[in-house]
């Protein structure tokens, strides 16, 4: 599979899903069992190829002001949400991470942000379609810390600073 064959997948069930990040996974799901076995591996590997990618911690600290707070569990499922959102946002997300305040039309953190589904997609249509776990990607493991500096925790006076857009945009001033 070509990448851009990967990204068309993730924004056609992403278009049809109107918003819905249920449906959204559900309807990746459907696609991928349309294609062979080997199609949907490729897509995984794709798929998590671009997760380890967002393993920063920049983008954690873009995570932290959308979602109000991201622990690790929240901050896996930013990441797949994150190519769930599509090629155009995700690689402005990778170059700048407060460009989000730019590149996403509204963000609800009752509802946007979570991933969890779509990074189970290519799993579940793996296994509907061969009735076994998907094999090993061949994929290295990624660090055990994300990549960059880490942003203080708790401090919104730094998160502010360094999301100046994403905060303005998403948040309440910091006092």
């Amino acid at each position: 599979m070509h990448e851009t064959e990967f990204w068309e997948l993730v924004d056609a069930a992403r278009e049809d899903a109107e918003g819905d990040p249920e449906a959204h996974a559900e309807l990746l799901v459907d696609r991928l069992t349309r294609l062979d076995p080997e199609a949907v591996v490729d897509f995984a590997r794709h798929f998590e190829a671009r997760v380890d990618r967002a393993w920063r911690r920049d983008l954690w600290g873009a995570a932290r002001v959308l979602l109000d707070g991201a622990d690790d569990d929240a901050f896996d499922s930013f990441r797949c949400w994150l190519v769930g959102r599509g090629r155009e946002v995700f690689e402005g997300a990778l170059h700048e991470p407060d460009a989000l305040a730019d590149l996403l039309e509204d963000f609800d953190p009752e509802v946007d942000g979570e991933g969890e589904g779509l990074g189970c997609a290519p799993y579940e249509a793996y296994e509907r379609l061969t009735g076994g776990e998907l094999p090993d990607l061949g994929l290295p493991d990624p660090p055990r810390e994300p990549e960059g500096t880490p942003l203080p925790s708790g401090d919104d006076h730094a998160l502010a600073a360094r999301f100046p857009r994403l905060w303005e945009r998403f948040r309440e001033p910091a006092e």
